[in-house]
């Protein structure tokens, strides 16, 4: 029987670093369409995906996005 390595924090780190992030505010007045169509294009044209949304109690959606590290090259989200 091999000995079981217990999964750690530096596993979850490398992982972490292979990613870049990027915060995104959607302002209170947009749209649930208008927020997907603006992250639909960040994703099309930075290789950008969806790490994280919350919605806040006055409407405000605060985004994170993230994409490998190795795509860097390509454009940050416009804000």
């Amino acid at each position: 029987m091999t000995p079981r390595t217990p999964g750690g924090t530096i596993g979850l780190m490398e992982a972490a670093a292979d990613y870049q992030y990027a915060p995104l505010r959607i302002p209170p007045g947009t749209s649930r369409s208008a927020a997907a169509t603006m992250l639909s294009l960040q994703a099309d044209t930075g290789g950008w995906e969806l790490a994280r949304l919350q919605l806040h109690a006055d409407g405000t959606r605060k985004v994170i996005l993230r994409r490998r590290a190795r795509l860097s090259y390509l454009p940050l989200p416009v804000t």
